[in-house]
């Protein structure tokens, strides 16, 4: 097990890694020991009672924050002719079509979200082994193989966050920055539990949201009692 440093131990110190916190309050906490050097992630996390192997138990979808994720996204779109300039002037980073495509062939992939158009999947299809494996496949069921460029690209610039249900059933997602005000971390965090709530497949049985935890990028996962996750708790 690697050392603690004296940071760390004095957070250790000021929660109870054992008790089930209220949603607000694991927040609160989480936030206000997030004292690292730069602005922390702060993170949730869901251990659903699935199993993603099957197909009629996978989650996954989209959900666009309230407040954003405070992070800059960069977003590449696969478009030509008047597509492209409206992913241009939506304020897209990287757009174009066989020349893209060639620059993520030599590893040169330069945004964090891609969208492309339909008429473009016969071309990013052949991509499929690079963008794959780094969930940044275009995705019709995401909203991001669409006609509607300005839509997603704006969506994806302002805070809409992709969720996936690992091989144990866990989603997971950045729901803000410490900088943030604990209210809109809170509305955040809301907006992410919903969307994995209504998200829930018709092949999940039993007890579908098991184990909630937040955390922040440098700091300890704090327990979040289940029942306190509903805006009415």
């Amino acid at each position: 097990m690697a050392k603690q440093g004296k940071r760390l131990r004095a957070i250790y110190k000021a929660v109870d890694v054992e008790r089930n916190y209220a949603l607000d309050e694991a927040i609160r906490t989480v936030k206000a020991n997030a004292t690292a050097k730069f602005d922390e992630t702060i993170e949730i996390s869901m251990n659903l009672g699935i199993d993603p192997r099957h197909a009629d138990q996978m989650v996954r979808g989209v959900v666009g924050l309230p407040n954003g994720t405070g992070k800059t996204v960069r977003v590449g779109v696969f478009a030509r002719g008047p597509k492209a300039e409206e992913a241009l002037a939506a304020g897209a980073d990287v757009v174009g079509a066989d020349d893209l495509a060639a620059a993520v062939q030599e590893g040169k992939i330069e945004f964090d979200r891609c969208i492309a158009t339909p008429d473009m999947m016969a071309l990013v299809g052949r991509l499929g082994k690079i963008l794959g494996p780094r969930g940044l496949m275009p995705n019709p069921r995401l909203g991001t193989v669409t006609m509607d460029v300005k839509g997603a690209v704006t969506a994806a610039k302002a805070g809409q966050v992709e969720f996936r249900a690992e091989k144990a059933g866990i989603v997971h997602a950045g729901i803000g920055k410490a900088s943030f005000d604990d209210g809109k971390l809170l509305e955040n965090a809301r907006a992410f539990v919903e969307a994995i709530q209504r998200a829930k497949p018709t092949g999940a049985k039993g007890t579908y949201v098991k184990k909630v935890a937040v955390s922040s990028s440098m700091g300890p996962g704090l327990k979040v009692d289940v029942a306190s996750l509903s805006a009415g708790a």
